[in-house]
């Protein structure tokens, strides 16, 4: 599924992912781009099913101890999703993280639909 939705930019896919979707467990993501391929991973921090899940985030663009966090809950017969990433090293960072986590929430909501 993973590879269904975390594509952050156009023309971008997900060769390979894994996941191991508890508290302690780990994943890894290889996106891929017209610059070549851009490993992610990260460790779920917490998960509270229907409400909540933290994971640390590493990639070739992360600072070390940058952390998200998805909030869920309940809205006009949907689900609203709530993301918060921390920590940058700089406000370009920022910026091209936020347009990425964008685009993935959208591709989420088309692949669940």
């Amino acid at each position: 599924m993973m590879t269904k939705f975390m594509t952050p930019g156009e023309g971008m896919s997900v060769s390979d992912a894994k996941a191991d979707p508890v508290e302690g467990g780990e994943f890894s993501l290889n996106m891929v781009a017209k610059a070549g391929e851009l490993p992610h991973g990260g460790k779920y921090k917490v998960i509270k099913p229907h409400s909540q899940i933290v994971f640390s985030w590493n990639s070739p663009f992360s600072v070390d101890d940058t952390l998200v966090t998805l909030n869920f809950s309940a809205k006009d017969g949907g689900t609203e999703v709530e993301l918060n990433h921390v920590k940058f090293a700089d406000e370009e960072a920022r910026d091209n993280h936020e347009g990425g986590w964008t685009v993935i929430l959208e591709s989420l909501a088309r692949a669940l639909t």
